[in-house]
């Protein structure tokens, strides 16, 4: 997962970024993941990755290896001990091609 494939136009990127600074907007995404996804400029098959929560589908589109890791904690689990366990399993799961982890 090098920079090669980093694309910094990618949507995913700004909706990482206002999820990592906003609780409020977490919060929402938690509850209401959709609403949250229509408000930013994501093409089809960049929303769909995230929904089945394919973060080797991201890599592949041009997500910045960094974030992948930090948007996994974010919908996983933030906190130290359990929560972060299942985050690095659920990202190093998809990025084996082990299929939607949603």
């Amino acid at each position: 997962m090098g920079l090669e494939k980093f694309k910094p136009s990618l949507a995913t990127h700004d909706l990482i970024q206002d999820l990592k600074w906003s609780p409020e907007l977490r919060t929402e995404f938690a509850e209401q993941e959709s609403v949250v996804l229509d408000r930013y400029p994501l093409a089809e098959d960049e929303r769909k990755a995230i929904e089945t929560r394919n973060f080797l589908a991201l890599y592949d589109m041009g997500l910045h290896p960094y974030l992948g890791g930090q948007f996994a904690r974010l919908i996983f689990g933030n906190e130290a001990g359990k929560g972060a366990t299942v985050a690095v399993n659920k990202l190093v799961e998809s990025l084996q091609g082990k299929g939607p982890v949603a």
